[in-house]
Parts: C-alpha cells; sequence; structure tokens
C-alpha cells in the first residue's frame, strides 16, 4: 500500500468533510466505515455537541483556538455554528480576541490555511499561489503584512489570523464562498525584538525590508493574483500607515482592491454619524464632525463625511471646512512643525483660531476644539483610551442636544471611553457607538461594510472599487439605522446579528452604484445574481466524482458545500 485510502484525505479536507454526518451510503462509497464512530448524525446534533465543547473552554482564547480548529477540520459545521449565533461569537472569532490570537499565532498554530509570501521567496510568487489554491478559483484575497495589527502594532507573521479572521465574517456574515476565499501574509519581517528573539517565532527572522525591496514582493504578488484571478476582490488590511495609503494608491486601478481600515472604517463610521443626524433631523450639509487620531483611518473618515457632504449640497472646500483632526500635538492647524500628507486638505488656519486658549506647550486641546466647534460627532481612532473625558463629553452635549460619540480605537482596553460613561456624563442623551462590542450599545464595525462591499463587487463583475461603491455602501448602511427610524434612543447600527440581512442591503446597493460608476456591465436580474453567489453553510451530496478505490492520498480539489 502506497498510501492512505481515500477516506483518509476525504476527512482531512475541511470543505468536504460532514464526520459523524456521512451517510452509510457515502461511507460504502469513500471507505469511510472503521475511520468513523458507526452512528450518523444530522448536522443539528453536530452542533448540539460543538456548543457544548465551546462552553467548557473557560477563557475567549481558549474558545477562539477550538473555533479555528473546527474550521480546519468541517468547515460547514463551523459556518453554520458561527452564522447561528455570530454576535455572540463575533468577539471571539475576531475583534477582540484575534488580536490574542495574533500574539499567540507561534504558539497556537496547529494546520495550514491560506498562503505565506516571505519575502526571501518573492521570485516564487506565482509558483506559490498556484501550488497553494490549485485549480480552484478565488473570488476574494484578503491581505497583510502584520506591521499594524488593530491597535497592538508590529505582530509579524502572527498578522495571518486577521486575514483568517476576515474572511470568515465574508463568509458567515456576506454568504462568499469559503473555498473561493484566500488569506495571505507578506513576511516582509518584523522590528520587534521579541519576536526576533523567540525561539517558536514561525516568521522570517529578519528586521523588515523597505523601499524598494518592500514594494518587489508587493507588485510581485499583486502580479500574480490580478493574472491568475483577474475578477477577485482584493482586501488590504492592517499595514502601517507608511504604506497603507500608498499601497491603495499604487495598485487601486491595477486590480479590484481597497483598504478596509482606510476606507471599510470610514464608510461604517459614516453610516454611523448619518443614522445619528437622521434621527436629529439634521441635515448632513449641517454635519461639524471631529476625529481625533488624523492618520489613515482619521483622514479616511473625515473624507467620507465630506463626500457625504458634498453630496448633500456643499462645496467640496466647505465640508472640508466642517471636519476637524485631532492628533497627538492638538488640533491639525498650519502652524505645526510636521503635517502628513494626508492630513493637509483639512490643516486649519492658524487665523481661524483666534481665542481660543492653547496649553503650555502651545497645542489645542481636544476639550478646547470641542467647546469652540460643538461638533454634531466625535470619532476616536486614536488607540489612547481615556481621551474622551468627563470635561470633553459634557462639552459636547452642551453644544448639541443628543452627540454622536464613537470610541472606535480596537481592542477593547484602548477605547478612548467607556459607553457607560458617556451615557452616564450625558444623562443618557449621547448616540454611542464602539469599535469593541460593549453591552448596550451599537458596535461600529465594519462587517456591516465589507462583505456587502466584496459581494456588491463580485455580482456586478466590477473592475474597480470606486468612490461611489464605497458611499453607497455606507447609505445602505445607514439605511438600515434603527436611530434613524425611531429617534436618538435606538442604537446607530443594526445589531450583528442582522449581518447577513445588511450583508444583501449592501451588495445590492454596491452592485449598482458599480454600474452606474462604469466599473461594470448592467446585470438585469442582480437579486438572482446574488442568490447565485450566496454560500449556505449546509451539508451538500458528496460529489467529487471519487470512490473507494480513487488512488491514496489524493486530496479533493475545492468542491465547496452549498454551491
Amino acid at each position: 500500500m502506497t498510501g492512505p485510502p481515500s477516506g483518509r484525505s476525504i476527512l482531512r479536507d475541511r470543505y468536504v468533510n460532514r464526520g459523524t454526518a456521512f451517510t452509510d451510503d457515502e461511507r460504502d462509497r469513500f471507505g469511510l466505515h472503521g475511520l468513523l464512530p458507526p452512528a450518523v448524525e444530522t448536522i443539528e446534533t453536530q452542533l448540539r455537541r460543538v456548543e457544548m465543547e465551546y462552553q467548557q473552554r473557560t477563557d475567549d482564547l481558549g474558545r477562539h483556538v477550538f473555533l479555528r480548529a473546527l474550521q480546519q477540520t468541517n468547515s460547514v459545521l463551523f459556518y453554520r455554528f458561527l452564522t447561528d449565533h455570530l454576535e455572540d461569537l463575533l468577539p471571539i472569532v475576531y475583534t477582540p480576541t484575534v488580536g490574542l490570537a495574533c500574539q499567540q499565532w507561534s504558539r497556537i498554530y496547529r494546520r495550514e490555511h491560506g498562503l505565506y509570501l516571505s519575502w526571501p521567496l518573492r521570485h516564487r510568487v506565482g509558483e506559490l499561489l498556484d501550488a497553494a489554491v490549485g485549480d480552484d478559483v478565488i473570488d476574494v484575497v484578503v491581505v497583510t503584512d502584520g506591521e499594524r495589527v488593530l491597535g497592538l502594532g508590529d505582530l509579524g507573521v502572527g498578522g495571518m489570523g486577521i486575514p483568517i479572521g476576515k474572511l470568515s465574517l465574508y463568509t458567515a456574515a456576506g454568504g462568499i464562498d469559503p473555498t473561493r476565499t484566500l488569506p495571505v501574509m507578506l513576511d516582509v519581517g518584523t522590528d520587534d525584538d521579541a519576536l526576533l528573539s523567540d525561539e517558536l517565532y514561525l516568521g522570517w527572522r529578519h528586521r523588515r525590508v523597505r523601499g524598494p525591496e518592500y514594494d518587489e514582493l508587493v507588485d510581485a504578488f499583486v502580479e500574480a493574483v490580478h493574472a491568475r484571478f483577474p475578477r477577485a476582490v482584493l482586501q488590504w488590511e492592517d499595514f502601517a500607515q507608511v504604506n497603507a495609503t500608498r499601497l491603495l494608491h499604487r495598485h487601486r486601478d491595477r486590480v479590484c482592491s481597497f483598504n478596509d481600515d482606510i476606507q471599510g472604517t470610514a464608510a461604517v463610521t459614516m453610516a454611523a454619524i448619518a443614522g445619528g443626524l437622521r434621527a436629529t433631523d439634521t441635515p448632513v450639509s449641517d454635519l461639524r464632525l471631529v476625529v481625533v487620531g488624523a492618520g489613515s483611518a482619521g483622514t479616511g473618515i473625515a473624507r467620507r463625511a465630506v463626500d457625504a457632504m458634498v453630496r448633500g449640497g456643499l462645496a467640496p472646500e466647505a465640508a472640508r471646512r466642517r471636519c476637524w483632526l485631532v492628533d497627538r500635538d492638538g488640533l491639525v492647524h498650519d502652524l505645526l512643525p510636521e503635517i502628513l500628507d494626508i492630513q493637509r486638505d483639512f490643516v486649519r488656519p492658524a487665523g481661524d483660531l483666534v481665542g481660543w486658549r492653547s496649553d503650555a506647550q502651545g497645542r489645542f486641546p481636544l476639550e478646547e476644539v470641542v467647546r469652540h466647534v460643538r461638533p454634531h460627532a466625535l470619532v476616536g481612532v486614536s488607540g489612547q483610551p481615556g481621551l474622551f473625558t468627563e470635561a470633553v463629553v459634557r462639552a459636547m452635549a452642551e453644544g448639541v442636544p443628543h452627540p454622536v460619540v464613537l470610541p472606535l480605537s480596537n481592542p477593547t482596553p484602548r477605547a478612548e471611553a467607556l459607553p457607560s460613561d458617556v451615557l452616564a456624563w450625558t444623562d443618557g442623551a449621547a448616540m454611542v457607538g464602539t469599535g469593541s462590542p460593549f453591552p448596550g450599545v451599537a458596535q461600529v464595525n465594519n462587517v456591516h461594510v465589507f462583505p456587502g462591499l466584496g459581494m456588491g463587487a463580485l455580482v456586478a463583475a466590477a473592475r474597480a472599487i470606486t468612490d461611489g461603491m464605497l458611499a453607497a455602501a455606507a447609505d445602505a448602511v445607514a439605511e438600515l439605522s434603527p436611530a434613524a427610524a425611531s429617534g436618538p434612543h435606538a442604537p446607530l447600527l443594526p445589531p450583528i446579528s442582522a449581518s447577513r440581512r445588511v450583508a444583501r442591503h449592501v451588495a445590492l446597493a454596491v452592485a449598482r452604484a458599480a454600474v452606474a460608476d462604469g466599473v461594470a456591465r448592467h446585470v438585469d436580474d442582480l437579486e438572482r445574481r446574488l442568490d447565485d453567489l450566496t454560500w449556505v453553510p449546509k451539508y451538500a451530496p458528496v460529489d467529487v466524482g471519487w470512490n473507494s478505490d480513487a488512488a491514496a492520498g489524493d486530496e479533493l480539489g475545492g468542491a465547496g458545500s452549498g454551491r
């Protein structure tokens, strides 16, 4: 005998394996008798066992590891469990627990998943991509270089947990077939000394390469993906500020791509703000916005707000003047010694600040900004916990009756304020949304946007992700805001449990916008095409062209359930 029988191979394929749910006939056909206990179970029985095992885990990292093991063993069962309990499981599968999983990646790694492209192998990217996907077609790729993972910084190869987590949400919320997704880690080294000296570290042990050498790997990756999968959607994830915007602009017209940290965050944030404005009958053209954290995410939010105000009737310059950026040096204004290119559209003239009080270092702090601006919305993407102080929040409440306060930094310990404090300081008048999950408030999570954005681009076969498509995604989410429908005491955004409904609504809006923007052909029946593309986590008939005499050791090639 030259290798294991076909039954062992079928049980190793996460997309085909159904474990104890294989019927007696299937066990006969694929040589599974003896490899499984004799009981034949339904998926409902399996789900009860999964839930019992899950509840026995005593900490969130243990639950995350359990779910990842289930995903690697039986993907249909994993996605059914995740879809049925998405609101409860989202903090375990993704933020905040995924941050801890990324930190512990080299200790919890068990089995291959995705594509690792290290810089020394940059000349073999096409070959490695082919080996990773075989004959499969890939629709969605999420890629990171692990340099800025959530608010945790450079985690090197541990950043792979982010693409894997994001793609699980593409499937659970957006209905993307998991066999047609690919997580990618661009391993260009790490500057974290603790990782480089850790004997268990799984990445390339080298300081990060930068400049043209860095671009050599990224360019080779983009070229290989475009050549092999020209219609795939590529999502950039957790790149440092020095590369995030630059790579987006460098490759945006080459592949259908977007940066979720910049554009996805901006879209869902604008959806929350729009929901709050509608709840108080405030026209978007009247919006006064303060964003704390003037990096890629913060400036992206400001640009999305400007776009909304322009569509609401304002001239671009007037819209930009209704957005104030605050960074570590206080308000961003034109006398600061160092201003980033991404901030320049929002720099305040010093002449506008006559009468404002600066601190001992000559900075205009957040509280002073809020008192003068009287913003409708205050957004935090600074990663600085406690930055929204009682004085700041009370000043907001003095300026508008129902301020929108969004402490969005992840993971949970980095939130700019606790929602309970914000509500107490405003006597319950504030409309609060957070990046990490907190009880009783809306979670301003990108899961409201990116699964529908990706699916909408696929439905329309879009060549690019346009600003119009991003605006359509934000508007579609805002249309489903409970606050917009019921007033300022209702949540700003739909519950996470409604993610499938939200993603469908977003996908249709994005597909129509793609056609309107000229990056996709008209599709006669978008809803039918969306139905055809939507994957459902259920056991489909096993039809892989196999029998019990198949060659030993063969691997199944991408036969997805529910297609």
